[in-house]
């Protein structure tokens, strides 16, 4: 085999692409498997060891630091997007959050493909695989004990690391009706739990690090043009990558994409897979015309506000001399995670205004679909996701209500045929009203929690709103939340569904039209699931693993 061929060739040195890359290897150590990635390898870099480290990567050299189109319905504002350049990608610069989802949200997907493969069931043992989990009280058979990514909460990271709100927190969840759960990475998150990352030891695990990349041959500070492609009687093949320095690469089995939910839809339509119109209008040669490379752009719209306390002198948020304990410093400064749903009744009023068939039985509406997700952070939560005109001297925390089942749909398209610069993004983000309805339900179960509560009382004296916007009240209305959405909503950095299962690759994670070449990172996921992505993704990479070794 030459120099410049391989059996496997990865776009994308990421979180998905790391993990592939270590799987095949390991699987089968002969191969020849190639790694390329745009950003560098950062293993030494000072952003990536402590976990509060992760707020200022945004804009660093480590993120590519994108920003959307000026967004409609929210107030034509045009929203920062995290996406790590970086060998290990998003595992960079992360916030740790360890949160599985909801196992309907993955039966409805293998529902939605007709594979059971991605089902909950399905990719359980893929979870597993993954994971070193914390705790061996709960049920084992969920949870892996032997895998790379190690995860802690924050009563196992370390005895010392006591934040004195936890327990009144929770009596105020629990007064609200907001069940105690022992654990919300069973399939079954909903209520509240202990909130469970990935730092080990207090340190970031990257995923360049967590997986055995010894025998892969990694290319750093390299950006892809196009993918190659050759005449074939069943169609056209992939047979290798052309780098923007003009040399070109051979992959003699497969090229893999793992270049995120951003780039990968990019690469494909540099590469001739996409949109004939698009296309032409960049003169790129059509290899597929598929014109749903780009499509089905969802995320999870947040907002975060911020509640100045009644006693900071007692050390209740990050900024007061307590905090100087390095115990503090092994996570985020939070305890409990909320997973909830929007009722029925205001599901069917949103689903109406939706005009969506009355005869037909919504995802919204199962038993056990999940909508928000809130976490109170001990701090007013960081200037990329909010509240830049709070000071972070221990005087507040923040509530960050995060709409998981978001309906909304946006697209992302080419802004050149140059591979440098980066593809237009439009999320669309709040474009209906189930994705209001979520956001108004979470933040008045926050707004209830503090205002409602004898415990949330005796914790805040009350919000600290934007300049030039009025505090949110506990009887807030419909339009003062939806000003407030508007004027302050932001991403919580999960982009996904842009070269989607069923549309752009099939159950295998093949290409649609062509052969030898798959999509393999969060880009491939056709709805939104109700977690922080890195855990989906990890499993969709093991995943993927053991097809390839099936399909060689």
């Amino acid at each position: 085999m030459n120099s410049n061929e391989f059996d496997y060739i990865i776009i994308g040195g990421g979180l998905a692409g790391c993990t592939l890359a270590a799987r095949l290897r390991e699987y089968n150590p002969v191969l020849k498997v190639l790694l390329i990635e745009a950003g560098s390898d950062v293993s030494k870099h000072p952003l990536v060891s402590a976990p509060l480290a992760c707020f200022a990567s945004h804009g660093s050299d480590l993120d590519y630091n994108y920003h959307t189109t000026p967004q409609e319905h929210l107030d034509g504002r045009s929203l920062y997007q995290a996406a790590g350049k970086a060998l290990s990608g998003g595992t960079a610069i992360n916030y740790g959050t360890w949160t599985r989802g909801s196992a309907v949200d993955y039966d409805r997907w293998a529902q939605l493909v007709g594979d059971a493969r991605w089902s909950y069931a399905g990719l359980l043992p893929y979870f597993r695989k993954t994971e070193t989990y914390f705790r061996k009280e709960v049920n084992m058979k969920e949870h892996g004990t032997s895998g790379p990514i190690h995860t802690a909460s924050v009563t196992s990271s370390s005895k010392n690391r006591v934040y004195p709100l936890r327990e009144p927190l929770l009596k105020a969840w629990n007064e609200i009706g907001v069940k105690k759960i022992e654990d919300a990475n069973n399939g079954r998150p909903l209520g509240v739990a202990e909130l469970v990352e990935n730092w080990q030891d207090g340190q970031r695990q990257l995923a360049s690090q967590a997986y055995n990349l010894s025998g892969v041959q990694i290319l750093t500070e390299s950006t892809v043009k196009k993918v190659l492609f050759a005449e074939h009687r069943e169609g056209p093949i992939a047979i290798g990558v052309e780098l923007l320095d003009g040399s070109s690469l051979k992959a003699t089995k497969e090229v893999i994409i793992s270049a995120g939910a951003y780039r990968t839809p990019q690469i494909l339509m540099l590469s001739g897979i996409g949109p004939a119109r698009q296309l032409h209008h960049y003169n790129i040669p059509v290899i597929v015309e598929n014109s749903q490379v780009g499509e089905n752009f969802h995320d999870h719209l947040l907002l975060a506000i911020p509640f100045k306390l009644k006693n900071p002198q007692h050390g209740l948020s990050m900024g007061t001399p307590l905090w100087s304990d390095p115990s503090y410093q092994m996570g985020l400064p939070c305890d409990w995670i909320v997973t909830d749903r929007v009722s029925d009744e205001d599901i069917k009023k949103a689903l109406a205004k939706e005009a969506f068939p009355p005869e037909v039985t919504h995802h919204m509406l199962q038993l056990d679909s999940c909508h928000t997700e809130t976490l109170i952070v001990y701090a007013p939560a960081g200037a990329p996701i909010t509240n830049h005109h709070v000071p972070m001297d221990g005087t507040h925390i923040g509530a960050i209500v995060t709409a998981l089942a978001t309906e909304s749909r946006g697209k992302l398209t080419l802004k050149s045929s140059d591979p440098r610069e980066s593809p237009e993004i439009d999320p669309n983000y709040y474009a209906t009203e189930l994705d209001r309805i979520a956001l108004r339900t979470g933040i008045r179960k926050v707004l209830n929690l503090f205002y409602g509560t004898d415990d949330g009382k005796e914790m805040v004296e009350g919000e600290n709103p934007p300049p030039g916007l009025p505090p949110l009240k506990l009887n807030a209305s419909d339009e003062e939340i939806d000003v407030r959405v508007r004027s302050q909503g932001r991403t919580f950095f999960h982009a996904a569904g842009t070269s989607s299962m069923g549309t752009v690759v099939d159950t295998d994670l093949k290409v649609k039209g062509v052969q030898k070449l798959r999509v393999v990172d969060a880009s491939v996921l056709p709805i939104p699931i109700s977690a922080h992505y890195q855990v989906c993704v990890y499993a969709i990479a093991e995943l993927a693993a053991d097809i390839i070794q099936r399909d060689s």
